[in-house]
């Protein structure tokens, strides 16, 4: 069962004892993504990412890493577009440590305008990775197509330009903005000794109560189904297919959730079979969804080797023209229900994984979102739901991203 306890400055701690196991999983989610971003901000949540890990008053980059290491723990962050989270999964007996070294990096980093100048580099060679990568780049590059005027639509990592901006005022007047105790949820899942909850209120109380906030209220973005090009040092081509999506707190959520099931997210799907299976387009093919708060997308991709571009770009287009006429059948309705209940099971075996659903619950419905009442849920799902789905979602007009290679680049 999962407690909830709100600490007197706003701070939510969720927790779920799971007396079998182990170990002990711990995250610190900040309701703050790269969406949150001015322009000339981009990339500025990330890099307050990094800087976590850098060292703070007591302890240096060096010493965080090592006293995780001596505990055989694991430490990392990530940030996505709606939140940041910087988490830890240790033995259960070394809980209360862990969780002390994660609120000395939360509150007390350093933020040295060395450090930042390293780390800028450092991020910068990130970018450089994601760009090496055509199967990320041409995904990013989509989502700036569908999203132009938006933060949505930009990358997480920032650009060149707005990292050179980055130094120590800016950041920490932007962490001071964003990171406030309403904002954060702390989240532990695991073998939970008495003690815990009690620590985490105690190292969290750090955080003075902010009465006068307001919290970011984001302009809905609206989708542009553009098109754009790249020519690139790669030996395939890229491409990414883009429609309108749901918000996370859509009603109808699950039959889009069915659809991409369906369409291209197994290797039974009718884009997997019709791409490669069939016509040995692509080694690589596959459909995925995301959701925000007001917002969402629907992506296709698939990768191929320029001369059969054209037929790639055909074969997936016939495919939705396909299911956009005929909808879906009943027996794929079923066979997508049953690999969706097991992925969701499945997708529960770690005490991260409930650390994480956890604090995503909290987040983004502000209760705790039962496996049960998710199952319910999926339940409903119809034929007649998920062919709505299509003809509300992908008889739209679709942006595209494609990345081809340069001339004489193979």
């Amino acid at each position: 069962m999962v407690t909830k306890h709100i600490c007197a400055n706003g701070v939510r701690i969720v927790a779920e004892d799971i007396p079998h196991v182990r170990s002990v999983a711990m995250g610190i989610w900040v309701n703050v993504g790269s969406r949150y971003e001015q322009p000339h901000e981009n990339g500025m949540t990330h890099f307050i990412e990094h800087m976590l890990f850098k060292g703070t008053d007591t302890r240096s980059a060096k010493d965080i890493a090592e006293q995780f290491d001596r505990i055989g723990g694991q430490l990392n962050a990530f940030t996505s577009k709606e939140n940041t989270c910087y988490y830890a999964v240790v033995l259960d007996h070394h809980a209360e440590k862990a969780i002390e070294i994660l609120s000395d990096m939360f509150f007390h980093s350093k933020f040295s305008p060395e450090d930042i100048d390293k780390e800028r580099q450092v991020i910068l060679e990130e970018i450089a990775m994601t760009e090496d990568a055509p199967d990320d780049d041409v995904d990013e590059r989509l989502w700036q197509a569908m999203f132009p005027n938006n933060a949505l639509g930009s990358p997480i990592l920032g650009t060149t330009e707005t990292l050179k901006t980055f130094n120590r005022e800016n950041l920490l007047a932007y962490m001071h903005q964003h990171y406030r105790p309403e904002q954060v949820v702390v989240s532990v899942a695991g073998h939970l000794s008495p003690t815990l909850i009690q620590t985490i209120e105690k190292l969290f109380n750090q955080f003075p109560t902010t009465k006068s906030y307001e919290p970011t209220i984001f302009t809905s973005p609206t989708f542009v189904p553009a098109k754009i090009e790249k020519k690139s040092q790669v030996e395939q081509s890229h491409l990414a297919l883009g429609y309108p999506g749901l918000s996370m707190q859509a009603p109808n959520l699950l039959s889009l959730v069915v659809l991409n099931s369906v369409l291209g997210d197994s290797m039974s799907s009718r884009l997997f079979q019709e791409v490669r299976e069939e016509k040995a387009l692509a080694y690589s093919v596959y459909s995925y969804y995301s959701a925000y708060q007001d917002a969402g997308a629907f992506v296709i991709y698939a990768g191929t080797s320029p001369h059969q571009l054209p037929l790639l770009q055909q074969t997936i287009t016939r495919s939705i023209d396909t299911i956009c006429r005929e909808g879906i059948t009943e027996k794929e309705l079923l066979f997508a229900k049953e690999q969706l209940e097991s992925n969701l099971l499945l997708g529960l075996e770690t005490a991260y994984d409930f650390m994480s659903r956890n604090a995503k619950n909290e987040l983004v419905f502000g209760y705790d979102r039962t496996i049960e009442k998710a199952l319910a849920e999926l339940k409903q799902v119809t034929v007649q739901s998920v062919n709505q789905i299509i003809n509300d979602h992908l008889k739209q007009p679709f942006a595209s991203s494609v990345i081809t290679p340069a001339k004489g680049s193979n």
